[in-house]
């Protein structure tokens, strides 16, 4: 009521700044322009400032709303966005924890993007043929002796591995990612773990080809410790040419059979077959 005098006790103030020492955004309303986006930031702040590590619990949504100055729908809503790119996870009658930044936003991404497209697994293929040569680069230049241990591992795997399609692609796709977590760049990791899934799909294209012989899988086990060669030297440039000349061996196959299965696919959809 306007003209009316609001008083506190002391006590009430202590209690609210105890609760305001407690609150890792701080207790500080957000300006009321594009709310959602203003408390998305300032949550993701305080993961950023450490206030907020993985595995801890979030305030209940109304602590939130008050912490924040806005109401539960809106911070319920900056929750779901947040769970949505991967920063939090929510289950069902528990509470809501941050966790570790992974690639799952990414993989369902490319997921949709690919499948949204009748030319998705052909642009995938550019996309990898894009990334993975300056990765390997990269590689060359950071990669630590772990990163050789299981760059080696894997090589051993995919040896082990030839003319068993299901074991070879769990093992490529596992060597792929192997390179990028050894490029000292997380958003390069990130993409290509992202990716896992699409590229598994042009893998399986690739490997069921019936006409593949032994001969056929030792070049293709060849051309991946070649990498692992350039790597373990610290030769970026080398390490480019042997990624590069990994897909030059293999892209003119998979980008035949990706089409094929494209003109496949849109002709049922023009069928409804």
């Amino acid at each position: 009521m306007a003209g009316v005098c609001q008083c506190f006790s002391m006590d009430t103030l202590l209690s609210r700044n105890d609760a305001l020492d407690d609150d890792p955004f701080g207790g500080s309303d957000v300006v009321p322009t594009r709310l959602g986006d203003a408390l998305i930031a300032r949550i993701t702040q305080a993961i950023h400032d450490g206030r907020l590590k993985p595995g801890d619990a979030l305030p209940s949504e109304a602590r939130m709303a008050a912490s924040f100055g806005v109401s539960k729908p809106i911070a319920r809503e900056a929750i779901r966005q947040l769970a949505a790119m991967g920063v939090v996870n929510i289950q069902q009658g528990k509470v809501t924890r941050v966790q570790a930044l992974d690639a799952a936003p990414l993989d369902r991404f490319y997921r949709f993007a690919v499948r949204g497209r009748s030319t998705g697994l052909t642009e995938a293929v550019e996309l990898r043929r894009i990334l993975e040569p300056p990765i390997a680069a990269h590689s060359a230049e950071r990669r630590s002796d772990e990163d050789i241990a299981r760059l080696d591992f894997i090589l051993a795997r995919m040896e082990a591995a030839l003319g068993d399609v299901a074991r070879w692609i769990e093992a490529d796709l596992d060597f792929h990612e192997a390179v990028a977590a050894s490029s000292g760049n997380r958003l390069l990791d990130f993409q290509i773990r992202g990716l896992r899934p699409v590229i598994r799909e042009v893998m399986e294209i690739f490997n069921s080809r019936e006409a593949r012989t032994v001969a056929d899988w030792r070049k293709t086990y060849e051309r991946h410790v070649r990498v692992v060669e350039a790597v373990r030297a610290g030769d970026p440039q080398a390490a480019i040419i042997a990624m590069n000349k990994h897909f030059e061996a293999a892209e003119a196959a998979i980008a035949e059979l990706a089409t094929s299965r494209e003109d496949s696919n849109d002709h049922e959809d023009r069928t409804g077959s």
